[in-house]
């Protein structure tokens, strides 16, 4: 199929520059590699070429009905879109600002900025002197993991796969580039996953109350000394010596009480002593 029809299906007929700009993007990608052994075929291939060519003269292009076009899956169809960016060397620019607007989340434009600054001196000063000159931080993936892990940190939505298309890289080199940044910089983009005592926060002691289970030992609950929660085993043990202890508490108050309003006094115990009846015997 012609690259010219492929485009007057995705409604881009009218854009000519586009078109030589994707026809371009083709005769380079066969110059440089063989696209079928990374599994893209020819009419995928054109579309991919348009799609950059779009974002490059940023024009709107609809992926979903590219990708029905392509008769591949979404994921296979970004993945054969992140494989032959990468292999053309085209690098998608991605500005702060134009994300925090794109995806609602302006105040995060500052964090987001610190954030990339310290992430890039600790990573610069891991390194050797003889590696830190070739240290490359332009790639967009950066600004968009750094933009999602501050989204995060803050409790904001941002649809990652989105941020993953934007950046043109996949999901295993984001995850990648996700956990270097939270080793480095977890202070600003990690996310704390300790949990508080519910002793400290007043508005948790209603849910202690509720929930006698979950209290720790000081308020009732069946916690050890070293703070883990005890076996079920344990705790039906605790429960039932929990429990005797209170019935015996009970019993002895019990006990007190009725020997203090019922005094018991010695009785006195009298035996009559029986007399055995007297035979007369008659006389002969």
């Amino acid at each position: 199929m012609d690259l010219s029809d492929i485009a007057k299906k995705l409604g881009l007929s009218e854009s000519k520059h586009l078109i030589r700009k994707a026809a371009e993007l083709r005769r380079l990608c066969d110059v440089q590699f063989n696209s079928s052994i990374i599994g893209v075929g020819e009419i995928c291939k054109a579309i991919i070429c348009l799609e950059i060519a779009a974002t490059r003269f940023q024009v709107i292009f609809d992926r979903q009905k590219a990708i029905r076009m392509s008769g591949m899956s979404e994921k296979a169809y970004n993945r054969s879109f992140n494989s032959l960016q990468n292999g053309l060397g085209v690098k998608n620019k991605l500005d702060i600002r134009e994300l925090g607007i794109q995806f609602g989340c302006v105040r995060l434009i500052p964090f987001v900025q610190k954030g990339l600054s310290l992430y890039k001196d600790r990573f610069l000063s891991s390194l050797p002197a003889s590696r830190r000159a070739s240290a490359d931080f332009t790639r967009p993936v950066f600004t968009a993991v750094a933009f999602y892990l501050c989204a995060k940190r803050h409790k904001l939505k941002v649809d990652k796969i989105k941020l993953i298309e934007l950046c043109g890289t996949s999901e295993s080199e984001f995850s990648s580039v996700s956990t270097s940044m939270k080793d480095l910089c977890f202070d600003v983009f990690g996310i704390s996953k300790e949990k508080k005592d519910p002793r400290d926060v007043k508005a948790n002691r209603e849910l202690l109350d509720a929930l006698p289970d979950k209290r720790t030992l000081q308020d009732g609950g069946y916690l050890s000394d070293d703070g883990k929660e005890l076996s079920c085993y344990k705790k039906r043990k605790r429960m039932e010596k929990l429990d005797y202890e209170e019935w015996k508490s009970t019993v002895l108050a019990s006990n007190n009480s009725k020997a203090k309003d019922f005094p018991r006094k010695q009785a006195r115990l009298n035996f009559v002593k029986e007399v055995p009846e007297t035979q007369e015997v008659e006389a002969l």
